[in-house]
C-alpha cells in the first residue's frame, strides 16, 4: 500500500475511519468496512486489507477464516481526508452471502482505466523489456496497424464461437482483451484519455435515454 500521513486523516469521534474497496480490475465497488490506525498500519505492513469490527471491537483481515483475501493495489484519500479508498485485488468473493460484492448487481464490469494509467506509465519504462513501451515508440502508424490486426482477429473468434461454453468462447474472450489493450495503447498515443471517452458514451447515453 502506498504511504498515507495518518496524522493527516480525520478519525471520527471512535477513531475510525470509512473505508470503500474497490476491484482495481474491473471499477466494482466491493464492499464498505471501517478502520482505526492500527488497522491501516496492519494493512500497510501485510498488503492485505484489514479493518476494525464495530461489533466484536477488534480488528479482522478479510479473508483470514475465508481465504478470500483483499490485496491492497494502492489506497486513495477522499478530498477531505474522513474516508479512504481501497483498489485491491480479490481472491474471492468480498461478500459475506457469497457474493461477488455486498452491492449486487453491480454494473461496473469492464472498467478500464487502471489499464489506461498501467499503459501511461509504462510509456518511459525501458524497450526492451516492456512490450507497451516498445509499441508507444513504435510510432502511430505501426499502433494502429496492430490495432486493425487484433480487430480482425477477434472477428475470426467471433466466427467459430457458439453459444456452448468451451474454448471458442475463451479464444474469443482472449482476442477481445488484446483488442482493447491496443485501443487503450492508440488512445495514449494520440492523447485522447480513456476518460474522454467515457464521457462520450455517457452523452450518447443521456442523448438517447426517453
Amino acid at each position: 500500500m502506498n504511504t498515507i500521513d495518518f496524522e493527516s486523516l480525520r478519525f471520527d469521534d471512535s477513531g475510525l475511519l470509512p473505508v470503500v474497496v474497490q476491484d482495481v480490475a474491473t471499477g466494482a465497488v466491493l464492499m464498505l468496512a471501517w478502520a482505526n490506525r492500527e488497522a491501516l498500519e496492519a494493512t500497510r505492513t501485510t498488503g492485505r486489507a484489514t479493518f476494525w469490527s464495530r461489533s466484536r471491537g477488534e480488528l479482522w483481515e478479510k479473508g483470514a477464516t475465508s481465504g478470500n483475501f483483499l490485496t491492497v493495489v494502492e489506497a486513495r484519500v477522499d478530498c477531505d481526508r474522513d474516508s479512504l479508498l481501497l483498489r485491491v485485488r480479490p481472491a474471492g468473493p468480498a461478500c459475506h452471502t457469497g457474493g461477488r460484492t455486498c452491492f449486487e448487481p453491480n454494473p461496473a464490469f469492464l472498467e478500464l482505466g487502471w489499464l489506461a494509467e498501467v499503459i501511461a506509465g509504462r510509456r518511459d519504462s525501458d524497450p526492451a523489456t516492456s512490450y507497451t513501451a516498445r509499441l508507444l515508440a513504435s510510432g502511430r502508424e505501426r499502433i494502429a496497424k496492430k490495432f486493425g490486426e487484433e480487430a480482425l482477429e477477434v472477428v475470426m473468434a467471433s466466427l467459430t464461437t457458439t453459444g456452448e461454453p468451451g474454448s471458442a468462447k475463451d479464444s474469443l474472450a482472449w482476442e477481445a482483451a488484446d483488442l482493447l489493450y491496443h485501443l487503450l495503447v492508440l488512445l495514449a498515443d494520440a492523447g485522447v484519455p480513456a476518460g474522454q471517452v467515457a464521457g462520450e458514451l455517457a452523452r450518447r447515453h443521456t442523448k438517447e435515454a426517453p
